[in-house]
Formats: structure tokens, sequence, C-alpha cells
């Protein structure tokens, strides 16, 4: 793995792991408000958040090549 490739991956984590943090807050705040439309929004960017991390963890393994 190149340092190039290190760096776009260590980003795609960091990013991930920020967007896992906020959605997770927005499901909190939705829940408190009682606000469905808020709280499947969340859902569905913690859904995005897992995929995005299956992606990078797929690449690490090798199953993904550019």
């Amino acid at each position: 793995m190149t340092s190039f490739a290190k760096l776009r991956l260590l980003f795609s984590l960091a990013t991930s792991a920020f967007a896992a943090v906020n959605a997770v807050s927005d499901v909190r705040e939705a829940r408190r408000e009682k606000d469905r439309l808020a709280l499947a929004n969340a859902v569905l960017n913690i859904l995005a958040v897992i995929t995005g991390a299956a992606l990078a963890v797929r690449s690490v393994r090798g199953g993904e090549e550019k």
C-alpha cells in the first residue's frame, strides 16, 4: 500500500468517525424532540457511515484494486 493510499484510508476513516458521532447526536436530538422525519434521516446517515467504513475496510483487505 502506497503512502498516498494510506493517507486516503486514514482520511476516510476519520471522516467516517466524525460522521458517526454527528449521526448519533442527531438521533438523540430527534428522539428528544420526537421528530420522526429527523430520526429517519439520522438513521439513514448512520447506515451511510457503516457503508463507508465497510468500503474502507474492504480496500485495506485488498478486495478492491484500482
